[in-house]
């Protein structure tokens, strides 16, 4: 066994390897063309991606209380309560149409989508975005108590009949919101409770329905087409009880983000909004109240990332020499040490595209979905990380297949045509989500930035820039098989001295 050298001489052996692998003008020709075709792409890809709304701007999107875009779109019936109190109804009825689906593409059909929600909330004030807790009976999801778009609590699961209803509860402490759920409105069970941090004295407090789109995916299309459909749910309460200081006006109907309906439906059988009927109130709405998760991504600005990745895998795999043979541990710990170093700030130069593209996209009339600081560092210095993973990758299986083009087509093979296959609809999408889970091209979850909700019907697929692993994890995927290459070439080089 060759024995570890002592730190001082590990550090002389980088710098006699930085000073070779700097001298060769080649590689840092190479390091710069990797992060050229990161930076070019992106840059015209933001340029060229104009988008005009008549009249006026395009509307932008709103944000919720923790800087995150959301849908806020939804029937209020409401009225304002100053200081402590509540609201107790009766749900009796919740149903629903459901505009074309598959496969009855000439029908409107009766029905719920699964994610459809009726209850009651309250809410900061009627701006979209703003703060809220709610209580709500779903379409395939039994009660949930839900707040600030994002949190999402279980309740009893079940639907409701006229012959079985649902009692619903929302109290309100200071900040501290409180969601109950009775078969009986006798006996009540705590669902959950969230806390709206300054939530001010007098807020707005009803109820409400929405419906998300019906969406479904024509996976015959490449990276699969998404098709939204029409939705609406109706709710009938009744025993609506408030408690605290309420408004005496009564009851507002509001359409939270929109305005009166548009469709056919609409206009001709049933237009969203609230019928009062002695103390019975059927709410109606359409839309939702979640996390966004369609438009442009910050991520969107790094499609160059695979020619980078391709660009810095060439360069690795030929950053291979005769010296290895004679300190095959110490050397090939300092190449690996240089290489992966300066692919990491390669990557890390390349994702400034990632703020300068955001701005060029939004000053083009783009609404990119907002990230935080914290993200946007993470998918910047992951893209540096994800070509420093490659680049050491294919150095360690230069150095144990040691025929540098073998070793190329290997790295690209395991972890750039997975990429490709997610986005050509050449594989099943079960095929693709198992190799962005056990090859090297989970690393790119890293670059994911808007995350999965379970809560939320979405298409979460490669193609739409959702990975099955989440970001750090799919990076500890593709450091793992780098790793793994390095250890063997050195294993195998062991061997050969032994």
């Amino acid at each position: 066994m060759t024995a570890a050298p002592p730190p001082e001489g590990f550090s002389r052996l980088v710098r006699t390897e930085w000073t070779g692998f700097r001298a060769a003008r080649g590689r840092m020709v190479g390091l710069a063309v990797a992060a050229l075709l990161v930076i070019l792409p992106g840059l015209l890809g933001a340029v060229v991606a104009r988008v005009i709304c008549e009249p006026g701007p395009c509307p932008a999107i709103p944000v919720g209380p923790d800087g995150q875009g959301v849908e806020d779109r939804f029937t209020f019936a409401h009225q304002s309560l100053t200081g402590d109190g509540g609201i107790t109804v009766r749900l009796t009825s919740m149903t629903g149409i459901i505009t074309y689906p598959p496969p009855d593409h000439d029908k409107i059909v009766s029905g719920l989508v699964p994610w459809a929600k009726a209850g009651i909330m309250i809410k900061e004030n009627t701006r979209q975005g703003s703060a809220y807790a709610a209580v709500m009976l779903t379409g395939r999801h039994g009660v949930r108590m839900q707040h600030n778009f994002t949190e999402d609590t279980a309740g009893l699961p079940g639907g409701v009949s006229t012959g079985s209803p649902r009692w619903l509860r929302l109290t309100r402490t200071g900040e501290t919101i409180t969601g109950y759920e009775s078969t009986d409105g006798e006996h009540w069970t705590t669902i959950g409770t969230a806390t709206l941090p300054k939530l001010p004295p007098t807020i707005q407090i009803g109820l409400f329905a929405a419906s998300p789109g019906d969406l479904t995916v024509d996976r015959t299309q490449p990276g699969g087409a998404i098709q939204v459909r029409f939705t609406q749910s109706t709710a009938t309460f009744d025993h609506v009880t408030l408690q605290g200081t309420a408004s005496p006006d009564g009851w507002t109907n509001d359409q939270v983000g929109d305005g009166p309906g548009q469709t056919d439906w609409e206009r001709y059988h049933r237009a969203n909004g609230v019928v009062e009927s002695g103390d019975t109130l059927t709410v109606t709405g359409t839309g939702d109240i979640a996390p966004k998760l369609d438009g442009p991504r910050i991520e969107t600005t790094l499609i160059g990332t695979i020619a980078g990745l391709i660009a810095i895998i060439i360069l690795a795999a030929r950053y291979t020499t005769t010296e290895y043979r004679r300190e095959p541990t110490q050397v090939l710990a300092a190449k690996a040490t240089v290489v992966g170093t300066a692919a990491f700030v390669a990557g890390l130069v390349a994702a400034i595209v990632v703020p300068v593209g955001t701005a060029i996209l939004r000053a083009n009339g783009n609404h990119v979905l907002p990230a935080s600081l914290l993200t946007e560092v993470r998918v910047m210095a992951g893209t540096g990380a994800l070509l420093a993973a490659a680049a050491l990758l294919a150095l360690g299986a230069g150095a144990l297949l040691r025929r540098g083009v073998v070793a190329i087509v290997l790295a690209i093979v395991m972890l750039v045509l997975p990429y490709l296959f997610a986005f050509s609809g050449l594989l099943p999408e079960a095929v693709t989500d198992w190799l962005f889970r056990v090859t090297p091209a989970a690393g790119f979850a890293i670059q994911q930035s808007i995350p999965q909700y379970p809560q939320v019907v979405g298409y979460y697929a490669p193609s739409q820039g959702y990975f099955p692993l989440p970001p750090w994890a799919g990076l500890a995927v593709l450091g793992g098989y780098a790793a793994l290459a390095l250890g063997l070439a050195v294993f195998r080089q062991r061997q050969r001295e032994a």
